[in-house]
């Protein structure tokens, strides 16, 4: 929980208590000074995430951890965050500074359209999965179009098996022995996607953005989870409130420019 940032061996512990679904992990080191247990003492922010959950017409579970994963990345990119003016950068800057939390809640109707008018950005999947992600906010001022939507609840399946990935697609590898919800399950591939985007350079964060962030989530073959947590990819490590034991790696970010250096 406590452990430095280090890329591009990161180990991210992830998780805050329940009854939020969050990642939660140090912040890069190249972004902020001073050791860990500083940024605990500072002001706590959390990246709301969104998942539109109709009854109706549920999305796929891949295509919501991957439209998940998305929605993070869109939001590093987005000039609101990256202009030393923008809108957000302040809030991002203040949200890294700390402890890098994200709650995943679900909405429908009404409660959906609702969310969708406070500033954010909404991402679409290719099967129809749609996540509204938020700007940072302090843990304890939820606006109440957002703090009264659910966190349980949010189970998807596939109805029909992920298909192969494309050469050259990163993936977000999920850890086959493990059993998580598929809300807690998208904020773990969004914070693994967002340690891939600090381990590149910007040359390639450029191209990935370009590209509209392509990316693939899959669950690992048991044989090869070993390799892939062997300290050269960025490991998001769970710090064990809800659903996993603590310490459990849960997503390894494999992006191909990784391997390159």
């Amino acid at each position: 929980m406590s452990s430095p940032f280090d890329l591009p061996a990161a180990a991210a512990a992830s998780d805050a208590p329940a009854p939020a679904t969050a990642s939660d992990a140090p912040a890069p080191a190249p972004a902020v000074g001073g050791a860990a247990e500083d940024r605990d003492t500072r002001p706590q922010y959390v990246l709301p995430l969104v998942v539109r959950l109709e009854r109706a017409d549920p999305p796929a579970r891949t295509d919501a951890l991957e439209t998940s994963a998305r929605a993070v990345l869109t939001l590093l990119a987005d000039p609101r965050t990256t202009d030393p003016d923008g809108e957000w950068t302040e809030r991002v800057a203040a949200w890294e500074d700390a402890r890098i939390r994200k709650v995943v809640r679900r909405a429908r109707g009404g409660e959906w359209r609702k969310a969708g008018e406070l500033p954010g950005i909404t991402v679409t999947g290719p099967g129809g999965a749609e996540v509204r992600v938020f700007p940072p906010i302090p843990l304890d001022g939820w606006p109440k179009e957002l703090a009264k939507l659910q966190v349980s609840g949010t189970d998807l399946d596939d109805p029909e098996p992920p298909a192969p990935v494309p050469d050259g697609v990163p993936v977000l590898w999920l850890n086959p022995t493990l059993e998580m919800s598929a809300g807690k399950t998208m904020a773990q591939t969004g914070h693994a996607a967002q340690l891939a985007w600090w381990a590149l350079d910007d040359a390639h964060r450029g191209k990935w953005a370009a590209d509209g962030f392509p990316l693939a989530v899959r669950t690992a073959p048991t044989a090869a989870w070993p390799a892939l947590t062997d300290g050269r990819l960025p490991v998001v490590r769970d710090a064990g409130f809800t659903e996993i034991a603590p310490g459990s790696a849960t997503v390894v970010a494999d992006h191909p420019a990784l391997h390159a250096r």
